[in-house]
């Protein structure tokens, strides 16, 4: 069966094309600068093939117009008829208390996604406009949704609730959700896979870190807490989001700088985070390259990053009464190993034995502790779109 993935941003689409069960990637890309000018196509097929097509791309619709083209073209393409597309599973970022585990799209779906729109204006709207776009283009395909909050479904309500009124909670709908659900589940249960270790018998802490980063605590196979709240502005310090912070600081900067509830929603989600703090760049990249050229204030933006994720790990092994293996993972987590060292560095207390020199040297997966160490620290990459796959083959496989 083969599944198309598709990851819809609000200026982006990633895509994956797979041969199920096998999870065979066929094809894979980006669609990039959506409504923008300077759009363009970037394709990797099985055998090697790439191309890079420019061009106009209005909307996701277009975009996944050409993402279809690209697929079943003569030269580039990886079917030979958009029919040999039995299903399309989408990346959908809030799927609120509606939904707890993926599911076939239908109607009554879509309308209950739509009604999250609320409390996930950013993720919500772009993700729906590739459902759209697939019931429009491909009007006879099965389309699956895979939502980011489902694996946290089952974090207590001691853990998911807040301290205001519990009549406003349930009225609402206000709890933590929590994000990143399908990267945390696949790296967890990846690293003990790797390892030959039973997951639902180990304590894991799962570090998700890339422009949006969110930790989880993963006890025996259950998410029982996570960094990420209603929305995921809440938890670590990230590229552009602000984090934890103290409430009243808003409504005093609100009443400050005579601000609406509108800015201070762009203050916290676009003006905050590592750029914020530094007036350099969300990229972590160019922060630490501000940093080696005696940039005080991205130094000190690194130590609060790693500061604050350390004391997350902290808390969570805490919860979990201790923790077996610690994963990094995202586009930070993978490839920075400066943060990897300056988070580990000072949890020798919970048995781990940091080794600078696996770290620094290694590509891929692999451990980044010593061989003595009572908790493993690793990387794994993550591969959410894989998850996506086969989550929507399994619910698409169950209608035949």
């Amino acid at each position: 069966m083969k599944i198309l993935v598709l990851n819809c941003g609000s200026s982006s689409i990633k895509f994956q094309l797979f041969d199920m069960p096998s999870a065979k990637v066929l094809a894979k890309g980006i669609v990039e600068r959506i409504g923008m000018k300077g759009a363009f196509l970037k394709q990797e097929r099985q055998d090697g093939d790439k191309v890079r097509l420019e061009g106009e791309v209005l909307d996701h619709q277009s975009g996944i117009e050409y993402i279809l083209g690209v697929l079943k073209s003569e030269k580039h393409g990886s079917v030979s008829s958009l029919d040999e597309i039995e299903a399309v599973g989408h990346r959908v970022v809030h799927g609120g208390e509606k939904f707890i585990s993926s599911v076939l799209i239908t109607d009554e779906v879509i309308s209950k996604i739509e009604e999250c729109v609320s409390i996930a204006p950013l993720h919500n709207p772009p993700n729906l406009k590739g459902i759209y776009a697939i019931k429009e283009i491909l009007p006879g395909t099965s389309q699956c949704s895979v939502f980011d909050t489902a694996f946290h479904h089952t974090i207590p309500e001691h853990a998911y609730l807040y301290a205001i009124p519990y009549s406003l909670s349930k009225k609402y709908g206000i709890r933590r959700y929590g994000f990143h659900g399908t990267s945390h589940k696949y790296v967890s249960k990846k690293a003990c896979e790797l390892l030959n270790k039973d997951y639902y018998n180990t304590k894991i802490i799962t570090c998700h870190l890339g422009n949006g980063a969110s930790i989880a605590a993963i006890h025996n196979g259950i998410s029982i807490d996570t960094s990420m709240g209603l929305t995921p502005v809440e938890g670590l310090i990230m590229g552009t989001r602000a984090g934890d912070m103290d409430l009243g600081i808003l409504t005093y900067l609100m009443q400050k700088e005579e601000i609406g509830i509108n800015a201070a929603n762009t203050l916290i989600n676009k003006h905050s985070g590592m750029l914020g703090i530094t007036g350099v760049s969300s990229d972590m990249r160019e922060i630490i390259a501000a940093e080696e050229s005696g940039n005080e204030r991205a130094e000190t933006a690194l130590q609060m990053y790693s500061y604050r994720l350390k004391k997350y790990i902290g808390s969570y092994a805490a919860a979990m009464g201790g923790v077996d293996i610690i994963v990094f993972t995202g586009g930070i987590g993978e490839n920075d190993y400066n943060t990897r060292k300056s988070t580990c560095h000072g949890l020798e207390f919970l048995g781990l034995e940091f080794d600078e020199n696996l770290n620094q040297k290694l590509e891929k997966n692999g451990v980044i502790s010593s061989e003595n160490s009572k908790v493993i620290a690793m990387v794994v990459q993550t591969n959410e779109e894989y998850e996506i796959a086969v989550d929507t083959y399994e619910i698409v496989n169950k209608l035949k």
